[in-house]
């Protein structure tokens, strides 16, 4: 037998006593081999370098990826535990709310049952800070923190990978290619988010639509909807959709942000793709976003727990909808909103500048100040959509 059926041989055995081996978050027994993964690679020892000994790493790479190297062992050290590994996220997340944001409210979360697990899915403005700001309210309540849901395409260096599993991260497949081969993908995801809520009790955190919303328009996708629904129906061809959809426990959530840290890169985007038909990213692009939105500063953030879908929603488009009417209806409305939605224009009945200070205009138009002018429209539609989609008075073209 060769080296490569071997390895197809163990790979089988794997998927045979664990099916989701290949996508789901990494369990305790596993961690301490992934940390001394991390402590060894030297792709994330370079990247660390770069951003913390660029002069050492300059003129002695080796000594400058040695010193990485023991600063992450350190810093693991005692970490034996998906969730003594979270703990040490815990410290880091308090002091980036403490330093980039002004505030951070909480509602909805005292109306569920803290020993109930939940599929949360709502709105999605940043890579990796919504499933965290979750997270954050679920550690401060006492109560236990989701697995997130991420896309294939974010996971471009295995340090990477492992990181985000480390964190209870699975992975949700963008990448396959062909009808047969995203079937069984999605097949495989809708198992694994079933198996998660009903037979581990273990709450999801997922996006209503692929992609972050970088218009600002929050709409849910019934292809997601019908991607949940598929484990149940393999299970049981007879099963209602209804009963499909309450065995989820499916809550939707919204998530505000004053400002968006990554505002300025989105307007690029947008303006790309309205003048050019397409947007090429760069390389790590999506990685350099994720620490922009965790470095940049976010003003206020209020994140809202809705209510659990039950079995009267009986098509994907009447949960679509649901979904819709829940986010939208704990979206909260900032100063940044309202301000923009002035500066374009549009719809002057449905201001309301009652809570805008002298300070939040001050700040705005800082701000606003440092966008190049052919992207105002662009970085303003980003503040001003929430509040036209509210009111239901979007249309499909600017």
């Amino acid at each position: 037998m060769t080296y490569e059926s071997n390895s197809q041989a163990q790979q089988t055995d794997s998927q045979a006593t664990d099916p989701y081996a290949e996508i789901r978050p990494y369990n305790d027994d596993e961690v301490a081999e992934v940390i001394a993964r991390l402590a060894n690679d030297p792709e994330l020892l370079d990247a660390l370098t770069q951003y913390r000994l660029p002069r050492l790493r300059r003129y002695a790479p080796r000594l400058a990826r040695g010193i990485a190297s023991l600063a992450i062992r350190r810093e693991m050290r005692g970490v034996n535990s998906v969730r003594d590994f979270q703990m040490r996220l815990a410290s880091y997340m308090h002091r980036m709310i403490r330093s980039t944001t002004d505030a951070f409210e909480v509602e909805g979360l005292d109306r569920l049952d803290p020993d109930t697990a939940y599929l949360f899915i709502g709105n999605h403005r940043d890579i990796a800070l919504d499933p965290a700001f979750v997270n954050y309210a679920l550690y401060q309540a006492g109560r236990n923190t989701v697995r997130i849901a991420i896309g294939d395409n974010l996971l471009q260096k295995p340090y990477v990978t492992d990181l985000m599993r480390l964190n209870k991260s699975f992975i949700v497949p963008r990448s396959a290619r062909g009808k047969r081969a995203m079937l069984a993908a999605f097949q495989a995801l809708s198992s694994y988010i079933r198996h998660s809520i009903i037979g581990d009790n273990h709450s999801i955190w997922l996006a209503q639509r692929e992609g972050r919303a970088k218009d600002g328009i929050d709409r849910a996708d019934t292809a997601i909807v019908k991607m949940l629904t598929m484990a149940r129906r393999q299970a049981d061809k007879t099963a209602d959709f209804g009963e499909a959809i309450e065995e989820l426990r499916m809550v939707p959530i919204s998530i505000s942000y004053e400002y968006d840290p990554c505002d300025l890169q989105k307007a690029r985007e947008l303006h790309a793709m309205h003048t050019e038909g397409r947007y090429q990213k760069v390389e790590f692009e999506d990685i350099r976003s994720i620490v922009a939105g965790i470095t940049g500063n976010k003003g206020r953030i209020k994140l809202s727990f809705g209510s659990p879908l039950d079995r009267i929603f009986d098509t994907p488009d009447a949960v679509a909808a649901e979904i819709d009417r829940q986010v939208l209806g704990g979206y909260h409305l900032f100063p940044s909103h309202m301000l923009a939605l002035e500066a374009t224009g549009l719809a002057p009945d449905l201001l309301d500048l009652s809570e805008v200070t002298d300070v939040d205009r001050a700040r705005f138009s800082a701000r606003l100040a440092e966008i190049p002018t052919h992207l105002h429209d662009w970085w303003l539609a980003q503040y001003a959509n929430p509040v036209l989609n509210r009111a239901g008075r979007l249309t499909e073209e600017r």
